[in-house]
Protein backbone atom coordinates (compact mmCIF):
# COMPACT_ATOMS: atom_id res chain seq x y z
CA UNK A 1 0.00 0.00 0.00
CA UNK A 2 1.23 3.51 -0.75
CA UNK A 3 0.37 4.55 2.84
CA UNK A 4 1.89 2.10 5.32
CA UNK A 5 0.18 3.54 8.39
CA UNK A 6 -2.74 5.70 9.42
CA UNK A 7 -0.35 8.47 10.40
CA UNK A 8 1.32 8.35 6.98
CA UNK A 9 -2.10 8.62 5.35
CA UNK A 10 -3.12 11.58 7.50
CA UNK A 11 0.19 13.37 6.89
CA UNK A 12 0.27 12.72 3.14
CA UNK A 13 0.49 15.86 1.01
CA UNK A 14 -1.38 13.97 -1.72
CA UNK A 15 -4.11 11.54 -0.69
CA UNK A 16 -4.94 9.22 -3.59
CA UNK A 17 -7.62 6.55 -3.32
CA UNK A 18 -9.49 4.20 -5.61
CA UNK A 19 -12.97 3.10 -4.53
CA UNK A 20 -14.40 -0.21 -5.72
CA UNK A 21 -17.26 -2.53 -4.89
CA UNK A 22 -20.79 -3.33 -6.00
CA UNK A 23 -22.64 -0.53 -7.77
CA UNK A 24 -25.02 1.21 -5.43
CA UNK A 25 -22.98 1.09 -2.20
CA UNK A 26 -21.77 4.70 -2.20
CA UNK A 27 -18.69 5.04 -4.43
CA UNK A 28 -20.04 7.94 -6.47
CA UNK A 29 -21.83 9.52 -3.49
CA UNK A 30 -18.57 9.74 -1.51
CA UNK A 31 -16.63 10.84 -4.59
CA UNK A 32 -19.09 13.70 -5.06
CA UNK A 33 -18.69 14.70 -1.40
CA UNK A 34 -14.93 14.77 -1.78
CA UNK A 35 -15.09 16.74 -5.02
CA UNK A 36 -17.47 19.26 -3.46
CA UNK A 37 -14.94 19.91 -0.68
CA UNK A 38 -12.82 21.70 -3.28
CA UNK A 39 -9.64 19.72 -2.60
CA UNK A 40 -10.28 16.41 -4.35
CA UNK A 41 -10.21 15.61 -8.06
CA UNK A 42 -12.97 13.14 -8.97
CA UNK A 43 -11.97 10.73 -11.73
CA UNK A 44 -15.01 8.74 -12.86
CA UNK A 45 -14.11 5.57 -14.74
CA UNK A 46 -17.58 5.24 -16.25
CA UNK A 47 -17.51 8.86 -17.44
CA UNK A 48 -14.10 8.31 -19.02
CA UNK A 49 -15.40 5.18 -20.75
CA UNK A 50 -18.42 6.99 -22.14
CA UNK A 51 -16.56 10.05 -23.37
CA UNK A 52 -13.06 8.96 -24.38
CA UNK A 53 -13.30 5.27 -25.23
CA UNK A 54 -16.90 4.60 -26.26
CA UNK A 55 -18.20 8.04 -27.15
CA UNK A 56 -17.98 7.48 -30.90
CA UNK A 57 -19.55 4.01 -30.63
CA UNK A 58 -22.45 5.44 -28.61
CA UNK A 59 -23.03 8.33 -31.01
CA UNK A 60 -22.80 6.09 -34.09
CA UNK A 61 -25.35 3.71 -32.60
CA UNK A 62 -27.77 6.59 -32.05
CA UNK A 63 -27.16 7.80 -35.61
CA UNK A 64 -27.81 4.30 -36.99
CA UNK A 65 -31.22 4.31 -35.31
CA UNK A 66 -31.93 7.84 -36.57
CA UNK A 67 -31.00 6.82 -40.12
CA UNK A 68 -33.94 4.41 -40.08
CA UNK A 69 -36.32 7.40 -39.84
CA UNK A 70 -36.54 9.12 -43.26
CA UNK A 71 -37.07 12.59 -41.77
CA UNK A 72 -34.00 12.31 -39.51
CA UNK A 73 -31.96 10.53 -42.21
CA UNK A 74 -32.31 13.48 -44.58
CA UNK A 75 -31.32 15.94 -41.87
CA UNK A 76 -28.27 13.86 -40.88
CA UNK A 77 -27.08 13.44 -44.46
CA UNK A 78 -27.32 17.21 -45.03
CA UNK A 79 -25.49 17.95 -41.75
CA UNK A 80 -28.58 19.81 -40.56
CA UNK A 81 -28.69 18.10 -37.17
CA UNK A 82 -26.11 16.77 -34.77
CA UNK A 83 -26.49 13.65 -32.64
CA UNK A 84 -24.32 13.09 -29.58
CA UNK A 85 -24.59 11.71 -26.06
CA UNK A 86 -25.04 13.93 -23.03
CA UNK A 87 -23.03 11.93 -20.51
CA UNK A 88 -22.43 13.38 -17.06
CA UNK A 89 -21.06 11.96 -13.81
CA UNK A 90 -24.65 11.47 -12.67
CA UNK A 91 -26.14 10.37 -16.00
CA UNK A 92 -24.36 7.44 -17.60
CA UNK A 93 -27.48 6.18 -19.39
CA UNK A 94 -25.88 6.47 -22.87
CA UNK A 95 -23.29 3.81 -21.91
CA UNK A 96 -25.98 1.48 -20.55
CA UNK A 97 -28.18 2.03 -23.60
CA UNK A 98 -25.31 1.10 -25.89
CA UNK A 99 -24.44 -2.05 -23.95
CA UNK A 100 -28.05 -3.14 -24.24
CA UNK A 101 -29.58 -6.49 -23.28
CA UNK A 102 -29.57 -9.78 -25.20
CA UNK A 103 -32.73 -11.40 -26.47
CA UNK A 104 -35.89 -10.84 -28.46
CA UNK A 105 -35.45 -7.88 -30.87
CA UNK A 106 -39.18 -7.14 -30.64
CA UNK A 107 -38.61 -6.41 -26.94
CA UNK A 108 -35.50 -4.31 -27.53
CA UNK A 109 -33.03 -7.19 -27.27
CA UNK A 110 -29.76 -7.60 -29.14
CA UNK A 111 -28.57 -10.76 -30.91
CA UNK A 112 -26.23 -12.53 -28.53
CA UNK A 113 -23.28 -12.18 -30.93
CA UNK A 114 -23.75 -8.40 -31.06
CA UNK A 115 -24.21 -8.28 -27.29
CA UNK A 116 -20.92 -10.15 -26.81
CA UNK A 117 -19.20 -7.74 -29.23
CA UNK A 118 -20.36 -4.73 -27.21
CA UNK A 119 -19.34 -6.42 -23.96
CA UNK A 120 -15.83 -6.86 -25.36
CA UNK A 121 -15.73 -3.22 -26.41
CA UNK A 122 -16.67 -2.24 -22.87
CA UNK A 123 -14.06 -4.57 -21.34
CA UNK A 124 -11.30 -2.94 -23.39
CA UNK A 125 -12.64 0.53 -22.63
CA UNK A 126 -12.80 -0.04 -18.87
CA UNK A 127 -9.28 -1.44 -18.71
CA UNK A 128 -7.97 1.52 -20.73
CA UNK A 129 -9.82 4.00 -18.49
CA UNK A 130 -8.39 2.34 -15.37
CA UNK A 131 -4.90 2.46 -16.86
CA UNK A 132 -5.36 6.22 -17.33
CA UNK A 133 -5.56 6.72 -13.55
CA UNK A 134 -1.89 7.66 -13.16
CA UNK A 135 -2.17 10.16 -16.01
CA UNK A 136 -5.17 11.83 -14.40
CA UNK A 137 -3.45 12.01 -11.02
CA UNK A 138 -0.55 13.87 -12.59
CA UNK A 139 -2.94 16.03 -14.60
CA UNK A 140 -5.06 16.88 -11.56
CA UNK A 141 -1.97 18.13 -9.70
CA UNK A 142 -0.25 19.91 -12.58
CA UNK A 143 -3.19 21.43 -14.42
CA UNK A 144 -5.79 22.03 -11.73
CA UNK A 145 -3.77 22.15 -8.53
CA UNK A 146 -5.86 19.59 -6.65
CA UNK A 147 -3.88 18.06 -3.77
CA UNK A 148 -6.02 14.89 -3.48
CA UNK A 149 -7.52 12.39 -5.91
CA UNK A 150 -10.36 9.85 -5.86
CA UNK A 151 -10.88 7.25 -8.58
CA UNK A 152 -14.55 6.23 -8.74
CA UNK A 153 -14.66 2.82 -10.44
CA UNK A 154 -17.48 0.75 -11.92
CA UNK A 155 -18.71 -2.45 -10.33
CA UNK A 156 -17.09 -4.58 -13.02
CA UNK A 157 -13.44 -3.81 -12.16
CA UNK A 158 -13.17 -7.22 -10.48
CA UNK A 159 -14.00 -8.97 -13.77
CA UNK A 160 -10.77 -7.94 -15.50
CA UNK A 161 -8.15 -8.67 -12.84
CA UNK A 162 -6.60 -11.73 -11.20
CA UNK A 163 -6.24 -10.64 -7.56
CA UNK A 164 -4.42 -13.87 -6.65
CA UNK A 165 -1.62 -13.03 -9.08
CA UNK A 166 0.87 -10.78 -7.25
CA UNK A 167 2.03 -9.52 -10.65
CA UNK A 168 -1.42 -8.73 -12.04
CA UNK A 169 -0.74 -5.89 -14.47
CA UNK A 170 -3.78 -3.76 -13.73
CA UNK A 171 -3.80 -4.12 -9.94
CA UNK A 172 -0.06 -3.50 -9.78
CA UNK A 173 -0.47 -0.30 -11.79
CA UNK A 174 -3.44 0.95 -9.78
CA UNK A 175 -1.91 0.18 -6.37
CA UNK A 176 1.26 2.02 -7.44
CA UNK A 177 -0.76 5.23 -7.60
CA UNK A 178 -3.68 4.78 -5.21
CA UNK A 179 -4.79 3.19 -1.99
CA UNK A 180 -7.41 0.64 -3.06
CA UNK A 181 -10.51 0.88 -0.85
CA UNK A 182 -13.16 -1.84 -1.02
CA UNK A 183 -16.66 -0.79 0.01
CA UNK A 184 -18.02 -4.06 1.37
CA UNK A 185 -21.74 -4.74 1.52
CA UNK A 186 -23.49 -7.37 3.61
CA UNK A 187 -26.38 -9.72 2.84
CA UNK A 188 -28.95 -7.00 3.55
CA UNK A 189 -27.27 -4.64 1.09
CA UNK A 190 -27.21 -7.39 -1.53
CA UNK A 191 -30.94 -8.03 -1.11
CA UNK A 192 -31.65 -4.30 -1.36
CA UNK A 193 -29.60 -4.05 -4.56
CA UNK A 194 -31.44 -7.02 -6.06
CA UNK A 195 -34.83 -5.45 -5.23
CA UNK A 196 -33.75 -2.13 -6.73
CA UNK A 197 -32.44 -3.82 -9.85
CA UNK A 198 -35.65 -5.83 -10.21
CA UNK A 199 -37.64 -2.59 -10.29
CA UNK A 200 -35.43 -1.03 -12.98
CA UNK A 201 -33.08 -3.56 -14.63
CA UNK A 202 -30.02 -1.98 -16.24
CA UNK A 203 -27.34 -3.40 -18.55
CA UNK A 204 -24.18 -4.74 -16.92
CA UNK A 205 -20.72 -5.81 -18.01
CA UNK A 206 -19.86 -9.47 -17.50
CA UNK A 207 -16.73 -11.56 -17.65
CA UNK A 208 -17.05 -13.49 -20.95
CA UNK A 209 -16.90 -16.93 -19.32
CA UNK A 210 -19.56 -15.94 -16.78
CA UNK A 211 -21.83 -14.54 -19.50
CA UNK A 212 -21.57 -17.72 -21.57
CA UNK A 213 -22.44 -19.83 -18.53
CA UNK A 214 -25.48 -17.85 -17.38
CA UNK A 215 -26.76 -17.39 -20.94
CA UNK A 216 -26.62 -21.12 -21.65
CA UNK A 217 -28.14 -21.92 -18.24
CA UNK A 218 -30.99 -19.51 -18.89
CA UNK A 219 -31.73 -20.95 -22.35
CA UNK A 220 -31.81 -24.45 -20.87
CA UNK A 221 -34.02 -23.37 -17.97
CA UNK A 222 -36.53 -21.54 -20.17
CA UNK A 223 -36.31 -23.91 -23.13
CA UNK A 224 -36.43 -21.04 -25.59
CA UNK A 225 -34.45 -19.88 -28.61
CA UNK A 226 -31.93 -17.04 -28.14
CA UNK A 227 -34.06 -14.62 -30.16
CA UNK A 228 -37.11 -15.32 -27.97
CA UNK A 229 -35.47 -14.48 -24.64
CA UNK A 230 -37.14 -11.64 -22.73
CA UNK A 231 -34.17 -9.23 -22.28
CA UNK A 232 -35.31 -7.83 -18.92
CA UNK A 233 -36.17 -11.28 -17.58
CA UNK A 234 -32.70 -12.54 -18.45
CA UNK A 235 -30.74 -9.71 -16.86
CA UNK A 236 -32.94 -9.85 -13.74
CA UNK A 237 -32.19 -13.58 -13.49
CA UNK A 238 -28.48 -13.01 -14.12
CA UNK A 239 -28.08 -10.11 -11.67
CA UNK A 240 -28.08 -12.01 -8.36
CA UNK A 241 -25.76 -14.59 -9.93
CA UNK A 242 -23.45 -11.80 -11.03
CA UNK A 243 -23.31 -10.42 -7.48
CA UNK A 244 -22.49 -13.89 -6.11
CA UNK A 245 -19.83 -14.29 -8.82
CA UNK A 246 -18.23 -10.94 -7.96
CA UNK A 247 -18.20 -11.18 -4.17
CA UNK A 248 -15.23 -13.59 -3.85
CA UNK A 249 -13.36 -11.59 -6.47
CA UNK A 250 -13.80 -8.41 -4.41
CA UNK A 251 -12.75 -10.36 -1.32
CA UNK A 252 -9.55 -11.45 -3.05
CA UNK A 253 -8.84 -7.89 -4.20
CA UNK A 254 -9.10 -6.67 -0.59
CA UNK A 255 -5.55 -7.79 0.19
CA UNK A 256 -4.31 -5.16 -2.27
CA UNK A 257 -5.64 -2.36 -0.03
CA UNK A 258 -8.11 -1.74 2.78
CA UNK A 259 -11.77 -2.47 3.46
CA UNK A 260 -14.58 -0.27 4.72
CA UNK A 261 -18.21 -1.27 5.07
CA UNK A 262 -21.14 0.22 3.20
CA UNK A 263 -22.63 1.24 6.56
CA UNK A 264 -19.45 3.14 7.43
CA UNK A 265 -19.50 4.86 4.05
CA UNK A 266 -23.13 5.85 4.58
CA UNK A 267 -22.04 7.81 7.67
CA UNK A 268 -19.45 9.88 5.75
CA UNK A 269 -20.73 13.43 5.43
CA UNK A 270 -17.58 15.32 4.48
CA UNK A 271 -13.94 14.90 3.48
CA UNK A 272 -12.65 14.98 7.07
CA UNK A 273 -14.83 12.03 8.07
CA UNK A 274 -13.67 10.13 4.97
CA UNK A 275 -10.02 10.70 5.95
CA UNK A 276 -10.82 9.39 9.45
CA UNK A 277 -12.57 6.32 8.06
CA UNK A 278 -9.67 5.41 5.79
CA UNK A 279 -7.21 5.91 8.65
CA UNK A 280 -9.22 3.47 10.75
CA UNK A 281 -9.28 0.99 7.86
CA UNK A 282 -5.49 1.20 7.52
CA UNK A 283 -5.13 0.51 11.25
CA UNK A 284 -7.40 -2.54 10.89
CA UNK A 285 -5.37 -3.81 7.94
Amino acid sequence: MIYDSASAWRAAEHKQVLLYGMSGLGKTHVSNLLRDSGHWFHYSIDYRIGTRYMGELIADNAKAHAMQVPFLRDLLLSDSIYIGSNITFDNLAPVSAYLGKPGDPDKGGLPIAEYRRRQEQFRRAEIAALQDTGHFIERSHRLYGYPHFVCDTGGSICEWVDPDDPDDTLLTELSRHCLLVWIKGDAAHTEALIRRFDRAPKPMAYQPEFLDRVWNDYLAKEGCAPDKVDPDAFIRWAYSRALAHRQPRYEAMAKWGVTVTADEIAEVTDAARFVDLVAAAIDRA
